[in-house]
């Protein structure tokens, strides 16, 4: 059944798709990382809030690879939302990218928050280059009437 959606889906629509190579692995006991696909480019997604940061690293399909937040790195409360949080989790993105081979990378911004900059830049640090930024913020039209204003 499951073979079926996807002939149909194939039928309809042609996708390119870069064959990947897997890299054998280091048998049982070794220390080390070994990447199980090379990649060459991927798309970087950076959703910055104003409480977190969350970084998450796809293929040019967009199939997610690996992810990571300021939540999940041991940050909390406030401090989720600071740049330096920001940054730490942009170094651990860059860092799995550059094991996986990645040369270059799109960058998708989704957000206002404080990290919007250095997640990207941290993640540059690891030799990746940039090839478009795009910010996907997503803005109201005037549509419902907006909350009432936070009082301090």
């Amino acid at each position: 059944m499951l073979k079926d959606k996807i002939t149909k889906k194939e039928d309809k629509e042609e996708v390119e798709v870069e064959e990947i190579k897997k890299v054998p692995s280091l048998p049982t006991g070794q220390a080390g990382k070994t990447a199980k696909k090379k990649i060459s480019s991927g798309i970087l997604h950076v959703e910055a809030t104003f409480n977190n940061t969350k970084v998450l690293f796809s293929d040019k399909l967009g199939n997610a690879l690996f992810w990571s937040s300021a939540g999940s790195l041991g940050f909390r409360g406030a401090k989720k939302g600071t740049p330096f949080a920001a940054s730490k989790v942009g170094d651990i993105i860059g860092s799995k990218a550059a094991v996986l081979g990645v040369k270059d990378a799109d960058v998708v911004i989704l957000g206002v928050g404080s990290g919007r900059e250095p997640a990207v830049r941290a993640f540059m640090a690891h030799g990746i280059e940039i090839t478009s930024v795009l910010d996907a913020t997503p803005v109201p039209h005037n549509g419902p009437k907006a909350k009432k204003p936070r009082r301090v």
